[in-house]
């Protein structure tokens, strides 16, 4: 930074990044810059724009020119209260049915045990592991879809264990041994959702950093990476879906989504009390905050009750994906703007529930409320991060930081192979 802006305080439109969540129901966008000293990332201005029923539909894009014009919204008031006139790099997320994530081994035998682990074989054996995730993730939503040649593209990938004749290692450059391990996790979506989110950011005049993936991003955001044996389900509960991510022994196993979230309890409102949507949508809000009376709370809770439990069924009918191989995680983490529906928490602490569902649960569940403080490496200055549907966007800013960070060696070679297979 030059003599000047040290002098007058201005930091230069270089120094900050774009966070950009297009939900179903809102746009959150944040705008952060990275402190020098720590490496954290320092939100400096907030700006949120409601999008119209038409706008979205579960999760994806279903107007382009809507999506932008409430997007500038947003991105207008973050730059506000940053104090800045632009923003230039950023990060998008991505949510929907569609929209998969999963961890996939390989095994590798090396012919010479004896003969150390060099870049050239490391790079070979994590491309081997990247298309044959992307080979059972073709063959995953062909079948979803019923479309044999649906066209999809790798969005995110993260090392997720490495291990060299039984010992795990963190980079197995210079290691000697014979059968390697390597897990990656990586998410895919649809050329068709991608191609919307790419238009937006062009229109926006934008410089990506990333296209991510929403439930990794929220799955990343408590910094797991650096615990022992960590284990836990993270749920997302938006507007239009809801995400899940399972993490099992501090690594990402995989994500789930499904198109259930906080507009169809608003629709119901609107159904059974004959009201319009948006009426209905300040009475969600309103009951979820406790701010209704006891009769009235009593009404929508019973209004409410089946869509809870069809939305309890989508979650177990995706935990059931992950639970061949272990126990599931019991500790739940939940967060979005759907998930202070008071009857989300009930169902889910309801002992009937996981007893009858047949799922590996070693313990009963604890359920937990991810809140914004939860978020690592990220801080904010303005005050208003306060709520679950905040650590989004806050998960996604934090993902940020790894990408214009200092890079790691497997994260290099990951990276320039995600890079080759989306050209």
């Amino acid at each position: 930074m030059g003599i000047f802006s040290k002098i007058l305080g201005y930091r230069g439109m270089s120094d900050y990044i774009l966070s950009l969540d297009i939900g179903t129901e809102v746009v959150k966008a944040l705008v952060f810059r990275i402190d020098e000293e720590t490496g954290n990332g320092v939100v400096t201005g907030v700006g949120r724009s409601r999008q119209r029923l038409s706008d979205m539909q579960s999760g994806a894009v279903s107007d382009i020119s809507g999506v932008i014009e409430n997007s500038k919204k947003a991105i207008e008031a973050a730059k506000s209260k940053a104090g800045i006139k632009r923003v230039q790099k950023a990060i998008i997320g991505i949510a929907g049915e569609l929209v998969k994530g999963t961890t996939t081994t390989v095994h590798y035998e090396r012919i010479n045990p004896e003969i150390r682990i060099d870049l050239p074989e490391l790079k070979n054996i994590v491309q081997k592991v990247q298309w044959k995730a992307f080979d059972r993730i073709r063959q995953q939503l062909a079948w979803e879809t019923g479309h044999s040649e649906i066209d999809i593209k790798l969005i995110n990938a993260a090392i997720v264990d490495v291990h060299i004749d039984g010992y795990r290692v963190m980079n197995p450059v210079g290691f000697q041994g014979r059968d390697v391990s390597i897990a990656v996790f990586n998410a895919y979506a649809p050329m068709i959702h991608l191609g919307a989110l790419q238009t937006i950011a062009d229109e926006l005049r934008l410089d990506l950093l990333s296209i991510a993936a929403e439930p990794y991003a929220v799955a990343r955001s408590m910094g797991f990476d650096d615990m022992v044996d960590f284990n836990a389900i993270f749920i997302d509960i938006g507007g239009g879906t809801t995400d899940i991510a399972v993490v099992r022994n501090s690594g990402l196993e995989g994500t789930k989504m499904f198109a259930l979230g906080g507009r169809a309890f608003t629709k119901r409102l609107a159904q059974e009390l004959g009201i319009g949507f948006e009426e209905a949508e300040i009475l969600k809000i309103k009951y979820a905050e406790g701010r209704l009376g006891s009769d009235v709370s009593d009404k929508i809770e019973a209004i409410l009750q089946d869509d809870c439990e069809v939305w309890l069924s989508g979650v177990e009918l995706a935990l059931s994906e992950f639970a061949d191989s272990d126990n599931l995680p019991y500790r739940f983490f939940l967060c979005g703007g759907g998930s202070g529906l008071p009857g989300i928490k009930k169902v889910l602490m309801d002992q009937s529930w996981f007893k009858n569902s047949k799922l590996p649960f070693a313990k009963t569940p604890q359920i937990s409320f991810l809140q914004p403080r939860d978020v690592v490496n990220i801080v904010d200055e303005t005050g208003e991060l306060r709520d679950p549907q905040d650590v989004t966007p806050m998960g996604l800013a934090n993902l940020a930081l790894d990408l214009v960070g200092e890079e790691k060696v497997m994260a290099g070679i990951l990276r320039r192979t995600v890079k080759m297979m989306q050209n």
